[in-house]
């Protein structure tokens, strides 16, 4: 499949509440949309570089200058067979895999159109098993003002029919949140994430934890780190799951050398795209680890692609793949909702990614454009 022309959309939508880490509250998010052209099919893409560098060292304007000066590039009048060769075309370009994981999304998606195929059936091809036709979800709520209000979300989540909570915590609210929640929901899972606040010296602190049989304990440590986790691994009774620490399958096989982590939290734009998130899956299935896919508050083209990786058979643990409503009224496509019955998301099977871009409103939302050819 030639590629013909290569649009990327900087778009700006509003979350429906402020979303509070440890690194700050956001309430306005911007992305990259990229949508690639071939033969008359368009394959869609989100790059989730977003306002600041607080997550990743990424946003949206460093993302547009390597997207449109490098990679894009680097794409445009290729033969394109299959997803798994974006990545020798993007190796002069190290690193930013945020942006690579835009195109390659979108890449996936246009080679299963081409195909007849959903992004789903595509991804699990290598296996004897088919993808899931539900995914099981949690959703993760913000660092709220108060404990109480932050009880009072988790009560409003679980009447929606939500089966895992994950609370975002910082130092300073941490195990006094832990343990009301725990109280008043004493059998709900419930994980924590401190997306890297703490350091090696707290490991008391998370020893605090250890009667509250949460379901994991997610990236304490430094967002470079894995040696300082397989530290405190041994010294806490909670499992121990990685996130930003994990940028790529060797990162991954080194987590497990030093038996850094009980679980990894997979994001493929964290990776740098599905075909490497697909390779850690693999890694982690073999090692016997806990695996699910984590979000980056993506719009529902974004969504749609976490949907069909997290239905692979080695994830299972809930992912962060909430109902779209959770984020965004509207969204650039049809909503995702939740099955309350069993806390899970229907997986898209339609070819591709499974959903139609709303137009009019992703002109809504646009920011700038622009078109670039071959």
């Amino acid at each position: 499949m030639k590629i013909e022309r290569i649009d990327l959309i900087h778009i700006s939508m509003p979350l429906v509440s402020d979303f509070t880490t440890s690194f700050g509250s956001q309430r306005q998010r911007d992305c990259i949309i990229v949508a690639l052209h071939s033969e008359g099919l368009v394959g869609w893409g989100e790059c989730v570089a977003t306002n600041d560098p607080g997550y990743s060292y990424e946003t949206v304007h460093t993302a547009w200058h390597i997207l449109r000066d490098f990679l894009v590039p680097a794409m445009l009048a290729q033969d394109l067979q299959e997803p798994e060769q974006l990545a020798a075309w993007f190796k002069p370009v190290r690193g930013h895999p945020l942006a690579k994981a835009g195109l390659e999304q979108a890449a996936w998606d246009l080679t299963a159109q081409r195909d007849g195929r959903s992004l789903a059936q595509k991804l699990a091809a290598p296996y004897a098993a088919g993808p899931r036709s539900r995914v099981k979800v949690g959703v993760s709520i913000g660092i709220q003002p108060t404990i109480m209000e932050t009880l009072g979300v988790i009560e409003g989540y679980v009447a929606q029919g939500y089966g895992r909570i994950k609370l975002k915590i910082k130092p300073g609210h941490d195990v006094a949140l832990a343990r009301a929640a725990r109280a008043a929901f004493p059998d709900l899972p419930i994980m924590l994430d401190a997306n890297s606040a703490y350091t090696l010296a707290d490991a008391a602190l998370f020893q605090q934890l250890d009667d509250l049989n949460l379901l994991m304990l997610e990236q304490p440590l430094g967002y470079e780190d894995i040696y300082d986790h397989s530290q405190l691994r041994p010294l806490i009774q909670t499992p121990l799951c990685l996130d930003e620490s994990i940028h790529s399958a060797d990162h991954a096989r080194t987590a497990v050398a030093l038996g850094a982590c009980d679980i990894i939290n997979i994001k493929p734009s964290r990776v740098g795209g599905w075909a490497e998130a697909r390779r850690i899956h693999d890694l982690g299935v073999q090692a016997g680890l806990g695996l699910w896919v984590g979000g980056m508050l993506e719009t529902g083209i974004g969504r749609a692609a976490q949907l069909a990786l997290a239905s692979l058979p080695g994830f299972n643990l809930p992912g962060d793949i909430s109902a779209t409503d959770r984020y965004y009224v509207p969204d650039i496509t049809p909503p995702f909702s939740l099955n309350s019955e069993d806390s899970t998301i229907t997986v898209p099977t339609g070819l591709g990614l499974g959903v139609a871009v709303d137009l009019k409103q992703l002109t809504a939302v646009t920011l700038r454009r622009e078109q670039l050819r071959g």
